[in-house]
């Protein structure tokens, strides 16, 4: 059932990003806006993870190994991050914006919502790291009050000013330096032979285990990518900042194990979690690299979270009574109320104190971000849509290479989180699609269907018994005024098939240039009720040429309708035309299906289909046949099927009941056979008595030749006061009886 329906603010709404020709100072290079930030939530977290104990683990070459994979996903990562990038303006939300632009709002919003929340709980977690390090040095400290006060200071400093927030991290990243400096000049702690690999028995975690607790430090590209809406050129800087902060990252992982390899021992460096203190030149400057680290991550969560917020609220993704966090203050737009909203969230985390349990979800919500936008830019890459013209061009693999070692690193860092945060995910998508949103851009699932379309096309080939599928055109005029005709439709395809709803406007009181707008409306009404179906709108000088065009042209390859389904024709002055119309179908090769409706009853009760049989060939196979596809839609699952013979005399009854039954059980489809005896009565007269009360009458009707009209007049007269009838004639040359045997 949908829910309702809202259309998003026009993408014109956002404020656009200013170049430096605008003269707009305050918005962010890359060095400030994507490097600095990415630069050091990399480092930071690596500090705080205490290099050595990797190292001690896995041994140096061990260690060189699980930086380069690590380090090699967030590349490949940062290379569809730079294609994106660079082929579309991007505004503020970061991630968010990228991936809703290029796989939908649902796909965009299914991913931001959990990255928004990933990004704010983030900020506890790193704030609370600070305080634990701050209480572990001086002690006599509450760290519940060093982590409130530290989680109040940086979101004032995000509130005051992006601009000022960076230029405070400037003077982390010196702090991050000089404990690196002060590494390298330190001194070694024992004699010691570098160990290649680990020795057996003496490492506590294995490969794998190390790799998984390691691969956070290299995930900091998003705070850069975060700070898109407040960058002076974003397609400029979002590509060189990345890579240069995972450049950087990489040279110094690849050298810090060495330094630790050469100064002490595998059990040294287990054992001792601040073994980079006691080595260093200024043990005092490795507690300032760790209180950087903890203060830059949470000021780049600060950061970050809140733009991701602002972009949510202002493409609608948000209930419209969250519509105020999309607003934007000052000059550069930025997010105060989004950033007040995050400073509550992180400080009731900060209250409750335990991150275990949350922690690894949000490191899947990050990595579940770098995956999606790996396959946003494969697929951008894949299709070749002509409107994905990136100047930073990546070869399609290479960001499908990215997102499986993603989806790999997540199931090993943990199995349980990862089908967590998926199905969260997978939540908030199926919200989303229930509310309809509307949007204002294109993105790539259009492109994704044509191309299965193509190849869909070009490979089904034609038509056989085995993989037969009911594809109608239904020439119903006004839907309104023939709307149990398409519903008829709708119940014997099921979702099995395709349904075209026709319609022929005359060319004298109808432009062919308005012929998508009324197409539209159809598609429009119909779909309201529940019905998908294509809609084709053609202009001719009456209807039968128009249906007779549609009937002629209609379709794409072997994929063309197999079934024209029209309603009964009772003006005298129009019956000749009409039985034309029904002999250029049959020679098209395609099923008629002429549906009559009892405008009183209409399908009464959905509990008796009477099939009016002659046996498998010609048109007894497709009246049986369509009595079960029937009986499969949810209207009339609750019917059954009496298939009806006429035999002239009363010692035939017996044979043909027992050939009729064994047909039935061959063909697996539950019906009742009724033999009835004429005894000179004529076939009519026994219709009416028998079909009375029907909720569905078949009738095969012959194939048209001489005198069609004539014929077709009778049968109209002589079933006229019958239930809802349908008149069935099968396509020349295929077996329906095959259908529904074919095993």
């Amino acid at each position: 059932m949908k829910l309702f329906k809202r259309a998003n603010l026009p993408e014109e709404t956002q404020p656009t990003p200013k170049t430096p020709a605008d003269g707009d100072n305050g918005k962010l290079g890359t060095f400030g806006g994507v490097y600095t930030p990415s630069i050091l939530t990399i480092l930071g977290v690596i500090m705080y993870l205490r290099f050595g104990w990797v190292v001690g683990n896995v041994g140096l070459l061990g260690t060189l190994l699980i930086v380069t994979l690590c380090t090699s996903i967030t590349f490949l990562t940062s290379l569809s991050v730079s294609a994106i990038a660079t082929d579309r303006i991007v505004r503020g939300g970061g991630a968010y914006y990228m991936i809703s632009r290029s796989l939908g709002i649902e796909t965009g919003g299914a991913v931001g919502i959990p990255l928004y929340f990933a990004q704010a709980l983030s900020v506890a977690l790193y704030t609370i790291g600070f305080a634990e390090s701050m209480v572990d040095a001086f002690g006599g400290l509450n760290q519940l009050y060093v982590a409130l006060i530290t989680t109040i200071g940086v979101a004032v400093l995000a509130l005051t000013s992006a601009e000022i927030a960076i230029k405070a991290q400037y003077f982390i990243m010196g702090a991050i330096a000089l404990s690196l400096i002060s590494l390298a000049f330190g001194q070694p702690l024992e004699p010691t032979t570098i160990e290649i690999w680990a020795t057996p028995g003496q490492s506590t975690e294995s490969f794998w285990t190390v790799l998984a607790i390691f691969f956070p430090a290299v995930t900091g590209i998003m705070a850069g990518v975060s700070m898109s809406g407040d960058l002076r050129d974003p397609t400029r800087s979002i590509p060189i900042g990345t890579l240069a902060a995972v450049g950087t990252g990489y040279v110094i992982y690849m050298v810090l194990p060495i330094i630790l390899a050469m100064r002490a021992d595998a059990g040294t460096l287990i054992e001792n979690p601040l073994i980079m203190k006691e080595m260093a030149f200024w043990g005092p400057g490795i507690l300032l690299g760790v209180w950087g680290a903890t203060l830059s991550s949470a000021l780049g969560s600060i950061l970050g979270a809140p733009r991701v917020l602002q972009a949510l609220a202002r493409d609608g993704v948000l209930p419209r009574w969250l519509s105020c966090l999309g607003n934007g203050s000052g000059p550069n737009d930025e997010p105060r109320i989004g950033t007040a909203v995050t400073l509550g969230i992180a400080t009731a985390t900060v209250c409750i104190g335990d991150l275990n349990i949350i922690a690894p979800v949000l490191t899947m919500f990050f990595l579940t971000t770098y995956l999606v936008l790996n396959v946003s830019a494969g697929i951008e890459g894949f299709l070749q849509s002509p409107s994905f013209r990136p100047t930073f061009k990546v070869h399609w693999s290479l960001s499908m290479l990215g997102a499986l070692g993603c989806l790999a690193i997540m199931f090993l860092i943990n199995a349980v989180a990862t089908v967590i945060a998926a199905g969260i995910v997978l939540a908030i998508f199926i919200w989303l699609q229930r509310r309809e949103l509307e949007t204002t851009w294109g993105d790539a699932r259009r492109g994704i269907w044509m191309a299965l379309v193509r190849e869909g096309i070009l490979q089904i080939g034609e038509e056989d018994t085995k993989n037969w599928r009911p594809h109608i055109l239904v020439l119903s005029g006004i839907p309104k005024k023939r709307w149990l005709l398409i519903q008829f439709a709708d119940n014997l395809t099921h979702n099995r098939g395709i349904i075209t709803v026709c319609s022929v406007l005359p060319s004298s009181s109808r432009d062919v240039s308005q012929q998508s707008d009324m197409q539209e409306t159809i598609r429009e009404y119909v779909e309201k009720r529940g019905i998908q179906v294509l809609v084709r709108v053609v202009t001719a000088t009456d209807f039968f040429d128009g249906a007779k065009l549609l009937v002629e042209t209609y379709g794409i390859g072997s994929l063309a309708p197999n079934t024209v389904v029209l309603g009964d024709s009772q003006e005298p002055s129009r019956r000749d035309r009409y039985c034309q119309l029904v002999a250029h179908i049959h020679k098209a090769k395609k099923n008629v299906v002429i549906f009559r409706e009892d405008s009183d009853r209409e399908f009464g009760q959905h509990r008796r289909i009477d099939v009016w049989w002659g046996g498998l060939q010609n048109n007894g196979g497709l009246m049986l046949l369509l009595a079960y596809l029937l009986r499969t839609d949810m209207d009339w699952r609750n019917a059954q099927i009496h298939l009806k013979l006429v035999v002239p005399e009363e010692n035939a009854v017996k044979a043909t009941q027992a050939n009729v039954d064994n047909v039935i059980q061959d063909l697996r489809i539950g019906a009742t056979s009724e033999v009835l005896v004429s005894n000179g009565r004529p076939f009519y007269d026994i219709l009416h008595e028998s079909s009375q009360d029907a909720d569905l009458i078949f009738l095969g009707i012959r194939t048209p030749g001489e005198n069609f009209t004539q014929y077709y007049q009778d049968l109209q007269s002589k079933t006229q006061g019958l239930p809802s009838t349908v008149f069935v004639l099968a396509a020349p040359g295929f077996s329906y009886g095959e259908v529904l045997s074919d095993r």
